[in-house]
């Protein structure tokens, strides 16, 4: 939930930063980037579960070919990858949200202030830092909670791609409680697991709510 909460934001940021320049292409490239967006958690799964296959995979096909590997890596078969597999098909899944989002509030910073910062001697981290940054702390913080909450619900990347192994290495809530509940048929285990999530999701949304209040 961490890392596929914070990586995502973080490139969608700087990607965000990057399109908010208006460079020529800037907008095409910002469509291409949302169509990520819209594709179905299901097909990116199996699209990178053909990806990081430890015997077909283009991944180990690649690597192979460059002279890195000698042979294949089962990268969803270790528990010491494929965490990381799923955290990075879950970045590539998110990142146009955090982009799309971060870019409409970096869209409402004040140019004129950033240029008489510019002209004041300010380079580009002291206008990111004093300026960019304080003018977008609500918006940021309201994209990470919301971020946050869709990855404690999480369940059609991860179950695709590896149904939450190997060795429950990347199991979810939201696995957990499917698995219980209709594979080991233990109700009142999965319903004491979905209370459990229940609540953290509602403290997150609490925070949410509060924060929308305060802006408002």
């Amino acid at each position: 939930m961490i890392f596929s909460t914070l990586l995502p934001f973080t490139l969608g940021f700087i990607w965000a930063i990057l399109l908010n320049q208006g460079f020529k292409g800037s907008e095409f490239l910002r469509g291409v980037t949302l169509v990520n967006w819209i594709i179905p958690g299901t097909a990116i799964g199996f699209l990178w579960s053909w990806i990081f296959n430890g015997q077909y995979g283009v991944l180990n096909g690649l690597l192979m070919k460059l002279g890195v590997l000698e042979a294949g890596i089962p990268w969803l078969g270790q528990t010491g990858t494929a965490l990381a597999c799923v955290v990075i098909a879950r970045t590539w899944q998110m990142l146009p949200w955090y982009m799309a989002f971060l870019l409409g509030g970096l869209q409402g910073v004040s140019l004129e202030q950033v240029e008489a910062a510019r002209v004041d001697g300010a380079n580009n981290w002291q206008v990111f830092w004093y300026m960019v940054l304080p003018s977008m702390k609500t918006i940021a913080f309201l994209v990470l909670i919301l971020g946050t909450i869709g990855n404690l619900q999480h369940f059609d990347l991860p179950w695709t791609m590896v149904q939450g192994g190997p060795a429950r290495a990347t199991t979810t809530l939201s696995i957990e409680v499917y698995t219980t509940a209709f594979k080991n048929w233990n109700m009142g285990k999965a319903a004491t697991i979905g209370t459990i999530w229940a609540v953290l999701l509602a403290l997150f949304s609490f925070v949410y709510l509060r924060q929308v209040n305060e802006a408002e």
